[in-house]
């Protein structure tokens, strides 16, 4: 009885420390502007099998994308464990999924494998991070707070896997010596359980309990942290990939704004219509965090750094300054920056800084080609250059401001209807001694 009260008190604990940091990210989104509508559930449902589910992308790297894979397989089947460890922690049973008979024989056998493999892979990737030089782990945005993050997270999830195989050899220890039966099937406990053949059932038994107590705390803690990390993904990613935008990478979205617009232009009878009063004046493009979509802040929570974006970029590879990786961090840390002071004093709160210049800044921006390589390579669907073209957007329709050859460009079309300096009389010169012969 007293376990169940302390597990109860535990979980309440977590549950709620939980709901009040996604209580505050949903009050962050309130700020932010309305993206494409979500439909075509059934073709979403299959981009997530494939991307979020199949790990497809992550194989484009094939050995450490295996481990990944691994790594994430491994989670969505302990995790059938963890739910009913949370049962029996409030309810005072034992392995009380056994019920499911052959099904739950089959999860607990997985679950112990993938113990031990996610274990080994997470220790292949701290070791990458320790001990080698991964170009795409660096950049002037991983500063030394997201290393330390990374390994944090790493370590969390390797003591979780180490509990578990613990939990598992003192579960199967203590009912072999003691003649209980086994509820499931554990082959790897059951290989490593002879490591511990001095020990009585006893023994086994605290090895058991304490192993129970350390992974579901250590579950608890971590997901708890994982908000507050780059390991955010962990929840994000996959409904980052259900919501990922469907249309072609190269079609640029249009300006709902822009078009309602043209269309009142189009239409003679809205010719000489005044615009309603107290209507705000929407702005065009993107400034600061609360002018970007909600999609694009969904996609700056679900980045986890691993720089396949940044890799890719032609613009970063030949020594531009732009980073797709970083144009995804700056947004989520503006938003982290001023989304508390917007909810303290209104989304018109200003405090004299912006996502524009004081995090990205327009060299950045107009190093982008908008060859969509970035969107393509990323494992999780982030979708960066709808936001780039968006901060460009608001360069030239708010500021005026753009390099000197778009601004030639702009002018000729104002001037000449045409991206040429020629005047429309003169576009057929080059054809005036030309001699052709007609057979």
């Amino acid at each position: 009885m007293l376990k169940q009260i302390i597990f109860t008190i535990t979980l309440l604990i977590t549950i709620g420390v939980f709901s009040y940091t996604i209580d505050r990210l949903i009050s962050f989104f309130r700020f932010t502007r309305p993206a494409f509508p979500v439909k075509d559930i059934g073709k979403r449902i299959m981009v997530t099998l494939a991307v979020a589910m199949g790990q497809t992308k992550i194989f484009r790297k094939p050995v450490i994308g295996l481990a990944h894979a691994l790594v994430f397989w491994g989670f969505c089947v302990i995790l059938f464990g963890s739910i009913e460890m949370v049962i029996d922690g409030l309810t005072g049973t034992e392995r009380v999924l056994k019920v499911l008979g052959a099904i739950y024989n089959f999860l607990m056998a997985t679950g112990d494998i993938f113990a031990l493999i996610v274990a080994i892979s997470i220790i292949i990737f701290l070791s990458r991070r320790l001990f080698f030089h991964i170009k795409r782990f660096e950049g002037i945005e991983m500063k030394k707070r997201s290393h330390t993050d990374a390994n944090i997270s790493l370590s969390f999830i390797l003591l979780l896997m180490i509990s578990l195989m613990t939990m598992n050899i003192g579960y199967v220890g203590y009912e072999k010596l003691s003649g209980g039966d086994i509820a499931g099937i554990y082959p790897v406990a059951t290989v490593l359980v002879t490591l511990f053949k001095g020990m009585n059932a006893e023994s086994l038994k605290i090895v058991y309990e304490s192993s129970w107590w350390t992974h579901i705390l250590l579950i608890f803690f971590f997901a708890n942290y994982l908000p507050y990390s780059k390991h955010f993904h962990v929840f994000m990613s996959v409904p980052n990939v259900f919501l990922s935008r469907l249309d072609p990478l190269g079609k640029i979205p249009n300006m709902d704004n822009v078009t309602r617009e043209v269309k009142l232009m189009l239409d003679p009878a809205t010719a000489f219509t005044a615009a309603p009063e107290g209507v705000p004046v929407e702005r065009f493009g993107v400034k600061d965090a609360e002018d970007a979509s909600w999609k694009n802040y969904f996609d700056s929570l679900s980045c986890t750094e691993c720089g396949r974006c940044t890799s890719v970029c032609p613009a970063n590879i030949t020594g531009k300054k732009l980073s797709p990786r970083k144009i995804m961090m700056d947004l989520r840390a503006r938003m982290k920056e001023k989304g508390p002071l917007m909810v303290k004093n209104g989304r018109d709160f200003s405090d004299n800084r912006s996502l524009l210049r004081d995090f990205i800044s327009e060299e950045e921006l107009w190093a982008c080609t908008t060859c969509n390589a970035c969107a393509k390579e990323c494992p999780i669907n982030i979708n960066h250059p709808t936001l780039i073209i968006d901060m460009r957007r608001y360069l030239v329709m708010e500021e005026a401001s753009a390099p000197g050859e778009l601004k030639a460009v702009f002018n000729n079309i104002e001037n000449n209807g045409a991206p040429w300096q020629y005047s429309a009389e003169d576009r057929l010169n080059w054809a005036r001694d030309l001699e052709i012969i007609i057979k």
